[in-house]
């Protein structure tokens, strides 16, 4: 699904260049459910964009799905995001100024669906996390773990073949962390590939693949337990 050969990126040019990837091999399966760690500055949220089409890299071979990845035009990066990647955030990013309903419908009216068939997908999925009565609620009446699942229903509403999650509990507490993962595995459950950026080791071990950076560059990968692995899948 994702291939990642000798990626460097670089900020900044001359003397003045930060070289913050340094050569990251990386090759992700369909259906793996996939942890990135390291300490600030290692270079996981440079990666992480990099995977999602929100930034490029200087040097290397990135391969989405079948689908190389060169310097894009923006309006490209933003179709080709819009086709494979859903994104979950720390922060939920949900529009302040519209209802759970119409901020988990937003990704398909870019994709030019109709108001009624993208709202029905959009209750669908709110279902699906739980949230079908709370569909015509603002971002401001929702808990923080209302507003993560709301934001999960609309990376899922797309129906994308890869979630990247940028530290999706980071704001949460560990009652809410827990119900949240539930839901992050009962989705990697149908098949969906998802990359997750955290900083605690909790989550990671609840993933079937924890991936460290350090100073740019990948350490060995850890492969999780068999019995880890199941109660994952």
């Amino acid at each position: 699904m994702i291939r990642l050969h000798n990626i460097h990126k670089y900020y900044g040019s001359g003397e003045q260049s930060l070289h913050v990837l340094k050569g990251i091999d990386l090759h992700i399966a369909e259906g793996e459910l996939v942890s990135i760690m390291g300490s600030s500055g290692s270079g996981k949220s440079t990666l992480l964009n990099i995977l999602g089409l929100l930034d490029s890299h200087d040097v290397g071979d990135y391969t989405l799905a079948g689908t190389p990845i060169v310097r894009l035009r923006e309006k490209h990066a933003a179709r080709l995001r819009n086709q494979f990647i859903g994104f979950v955030f720390q922060s939920f990013n949900l529009l302040p100024f519209k209802n759970a309903m119409e901020n988990v419908a937003l990704p398909l009216y870019y994709q030019g669906v109709g108001r009624r068939a993208r709202n029905e997908a959009a209750k669908a999925y709110l279902d699906m996390v739980g949230l079908a009565d709370r569909a015509t609620h603002m971002p401001n009446e929702l808990s923080g773990g209302q507003k993560q699942r709301v934001a999960i229903a609309r990376a899922l509403v797309t129906q994308p073949k890869v979630i990247l999650a940028d530290e999706p509990t980071g704001a949460l507490d560990s009652t809410t962390t827990e119900e949240v993962m539930e839901i992050i595995k009962e989705v990697h459950g149908k098949g969906n590939t998802i990359v997750i950026v955290t900083h605690e080791h909790d989550i990671a071990a609840q993933t079937q693949r924890c991936i460290t950076l350090k100073d740019g560059l990948i350490v060995p990968d850890t492969v999780l337990s068999s019995e880890t692995a199941q109660v994952v899948g």
